[in-house]
């Protein structure tokens, strides 16, 4: 019979690379907790219209991207491509704006897009996500890339830059949007299909088009900054000011956007040089009318994703410190010695002990094979004639000594494992 394997696109993460994951989900709660970042837990599935409408219906994740399908209900139903339409739908669903206007939200979980999959891209694939929602101050914007820049450094990623940008307001991009299509419609036909179709619907989605040939196009059109308003011109300069004041140097390029239609000024990303080619870690930016468009108060909010496993394949490996092996294996000889065995391992284990045994009967050998293989600091060796006396043997696995111990001891014998 065929073996089945897993969706193009979709991947196990073993046993070997969890730890990994585990300690930067570790540092990650540690240096959210100290910023006063609270965890919210969202669904995979929502409806749909709540993407089409956060997202924008003209970006390539609703058009060509998301997992949707037709419910038993007759409702439109999407895996979340991304988490900040869920999570937004979730401030106003309970109402926490009412509970404390401002509110500072982190997730960690899959997400879902039909994209080709490629190195480190998958279908399903993992992000780690912060929420800073009811402050407009540009001070937030600054205290959020800082803590950024400072988690990414002490996970151990090196040469980080910061790029900034500002993406105006509703009341200043018109103007910006009608000079970028009128310069871009006498150069239509240097543009791709995807950007021809763009055109129409979404022209500044094109800066973020990675084609050679529309970058070329590109590089001559008029720039966001040259149209923002006096109010975006202000916040902006409060937001560089307020990072040099926290130590943190950034680069303003003057030709970056996002890829979603709802954020608003400030926008940034993080790359890294440290592999030999400038790699984008993270990104993210200011959102100011998404919480009213969703259905809420007229909250403001920025916030950033970072690819979690496009950032587990930066990290390096040398500094990995897990340790999963069991402190010590219990080699049981006969039925009673076997029973023996069973309540020791499970109370070492209550006891915070990392105990394996054997549970197949095998001989003396094969279980201090089975310890060897399994790389246990202790072997301990109960026979049905030690029982009566109540010792087993203990043996060091490092240097092969052994000593009899109390198997009625519990905290005897976990002393001497633990060293």
């Amino acid at each position: 019979m065929a073996k089945i394997t897993s969706v193009r696109g979709f991947r196990d993460i073993l046993p070997d690379e969890t730890p990994k994951w585990q300690r930067v989900e570790e540092k990650v709660r540690e240096i959210f907790f100290n910023f006063g970042i609270q965890e919210i837990r969202i669904p995979i599935l929502e409806k749909t219209e709540l993407f089409k409408r956060g997202i924008g219906e003209a970006t390539d994740i609703v058009e060509k991207e998301m997992y949707t399908f037709l419910d038993r209900g007759n409702e439109y139903l999407t895996m979340r491509p991304e988490a900040t339409a869920s999570v937004i739908r979730a401030y106003i669903e309970h109402n926490l704006y009412e509970k404390d206007p401002v509110a500072k939200l982190f997730t960690i979980g899959p997400m879902f897009r039909r994209e080709r999959p490629q190195k480190g891209r998958f279908r399903q694939f993992h992000q780690i996500n912060v929420e800073f929602l009811g402050q407009e101050d540009p001070r937030i914007d600054a205290e959020l890339m800082s803590m950024l820049m400072y988690l990414l450094g002490e996970l151990g990623l090196k040469e980080l830059k910061l790029e900034i940008n500002s993406l105006g307001c509703d009341i200043c991009r018109p103007a910006f949007r009608e000079k970028v299509t009128g310069f871009l419609k006498d150069r239509e036909g240097k543009l791709c299909e995807d950007c021809r179709r763009r055109l129409g619907t979404n022209p500044l989605r094109i800066f973020d088009c990675k084609n050679e040939s529309c970058q070329e196009t590109i590089s001559g059109a008029p720039v966001i900054l040259d149209f923002i308003c006096g109010e975006c011109k202000e916040h902006f300069e409060k937001v560089t000011e307020h990072l040099e004041i926290l130590s943190v140097p950034s680069v303003i390029n003057r030709r970056m956007v996002r890829g979603l239609d709802y954020y608003t000024r400030t926008a940034f990303e993080i790359t890294t040089q440290a592999l030999g080619a400038q790699n984008a870690v993270t990104g993210g930016g200011r959102y100011d009318g998404l919480v009213q468009m969703l259905g809420g108060p007229a909250v403001s909010g920025i916030g950033f994703a970072i690819g979690f496993d496009r950032l587990i394949s930066m990290l390096s490996d040398a500094d990995e410190e897990s340790d999963v092996r069991p402190n010590i294996f219990i080699a049981a000889l006969g039925d009673e010695a076997q029973g023996r065995a069973f309540f020791i391992c499970n109370t070492l284990r209550r006891a915070g002990i990392r105990a394996e045994m054997d549970f197949a009967g095998r001989s003396l050998k094969s279980q201090m094979k089975r310890a060897n293989k399994l790389s246990c600091s202790h072997t301990l060796i109960i026979g049905d004639k030690e029982i009566d006396d109540g010792t087993a043997q203990l043996r060091n696995m490092q240097d092969g000594t052994q000593e009899p111990v109390n198997i009625q001891d519990a905290g005897a014998l976990i002393q001497i494992v633990t060293g």
